[in-house]
């Protein structure tokens, strides 16, 4: 396969760089370009980020490959990732789920009631989604979701829990999986709903993860949906959910990052000396520094897959499963080899004077755990490429 970017394509990346450079001189940026926030890098928790959101609509980056009906420029899925991958590799929020997960479901599958309300405001980077799917007994096997949707006339009532929703403490509206029918095979009773955020019935209450990254458990005490805000069909919603999760891998676990903590790493080696010389200079640290290297390009191979399935219009499962189990876990190792090659010192966190790179290394220690389960855990991915791309048996 020939994963090398046309001509128009790096045109458009060489266009996204010189846009961040633009961005990068203006108030804010501090916050709206920060890597060293790990895994809450990609979020639009902030005014500032938000904002850079809206600026990002303007210049007509947002929603690239939707349909010009919809508002869209009718390019290719492939722009969207290129576009993602450059605002990943300098910390900035990514278009993620408004644009893709919510927006491209809304598209295949909701009403015109909510194409209309909705697809504008996304376009216009004018509302922030939270994803309601794992629960306190739902979260690899999401499947085995409890949250009860009741139908009461042509409303649905909602009650129950969801856990690990990472941007309910700042989003506008909130996409649900609940179970609409126990009748039925288990992933074949899930809905999909929309729900203010807003809402007197929910309540929010904050989870601090080792990485200082906060998620969210939510409460749901009656909450009245009506009925227009269902999404698609009733008892459809395992469907909308896969399609969602399927393109939250493709979008949201880019390879620049990576990249970026990897030079960041050769550079505090070069940096720092042991026995007279620069850590960069010891064999056993060069040795495991290119093992890593190798693994970098194997992690940009398996995402080329990605891209290039997607561009046959087909819905990357298993090639975004191997592509988030890879990428992530060789997250975590490049931070335990940065921990062992830096020693004692790159346990300071980033409030000591001495900590090495301002505490990056502890703290991606922390944080990379959390992207190894984001979006699916491991263990989920792994069962993805045995069962669909394997053929194992379940």
């Amino acid at each position: 396969m020939d994963f090398r970017f046309s001509e128009r394509e790096e045109h458009f990346i060489a266009e996204v760089k010189a846009f961040i450079e633009e961005q990068k001189q203006l108030p804010g940026a501090d916050d709206v370009f920060n890597p060293n926030r790990e895994a809450d890098s990609s979020l639009s928790d902030s005014e500032e980020r938000r904002a850079f959101n809206r600026r990002l609509s303007k210049a007509g980056y947002l929603g690239m490959s939707w349909g010009e009906q919809y508002g869209g420029q009718g390019k290719e899925g492939i722009y969207d990732y290129l576009l993602n991958e450059e605002l990943a590799t300098v910390g900035a929020p990514l278009i993620g789920k408004g644009v893709g997960c919510i927006g491209k479901t809304l598209i295949a599958h909701g009403s015109e009631k909510l194409k209309q309300e909705f697809l504008p405001q996304i376009l216009n980077a004018e509302i922030e989604f939270a994803l309601g799917y794992s629960e306190p007994s739902a979260g690899s096997d999401l499947a085995s979701l409890r949250l009860k949707a009741d139908a009461v006339g042509d409303d649905w009532v909602l009650n129950g829990q969801k856990m690990w929703t990472t941007s309910a403490h700042f989003a506008d509206w909130y996409w649900v999986a609940a179970r609409t029918d126990t009748n039925v095979a288990k992933h074949k009773g899930i809905s999909v709903f929309l729900v203010p955020m807003n809402h007197p019935g929910l309540t929010v209450t904050a989870i601090e993860t080792m990485g200082d990254h906060r998620t969210n458990q939510v409460f749901f005490d009656n909450v009245t949906v009506p009925g227009d805000y269902l999404v698609g069909e009733v008892n459809k919603g395992w469907l909308y959910v896969c399609e969602a999760l399927d393109y939250e891998r493709f979008t949201l676990y880019t390879v620049g990052p990576i990249f970026s903590k990897f030079n960041a790493l050769i550079e505090s080696l070069k940096n720092t000396e042991r026995n007279g010389k620069p850590l960069s200079e010891h064999p056993i640290i060069r040795s495991k520094i290119a093992s890593i290297a190798a693994e970098l390009e194997a992690a940009k191979m398996l995402q080329r897959r990605v891209i290039s399935a997607a561009r046959k219009e087909q819905v990357p499962t298993v090639e975004a499963a191997m592509y988030k189990l890879y990428s992530t876990e060789l997250g975590r190792r490049l931070a335990n080899l940065a921990m062992d090659a830096l020693g004692p010192m790159s346990l300071l966190r980033h409030e000591s004077e001495d900590a090495p790179a301002h505490g990056k290394w502890e703290h991606s220690y922390r944080a990379t755990v959390v992207d190894t389960i984001g979006g699916g855990s491991s263990e989920v991915q792994k069962n993805i490429i045995a069962r669909r791309g394997l053929g194992l048996p379940s």
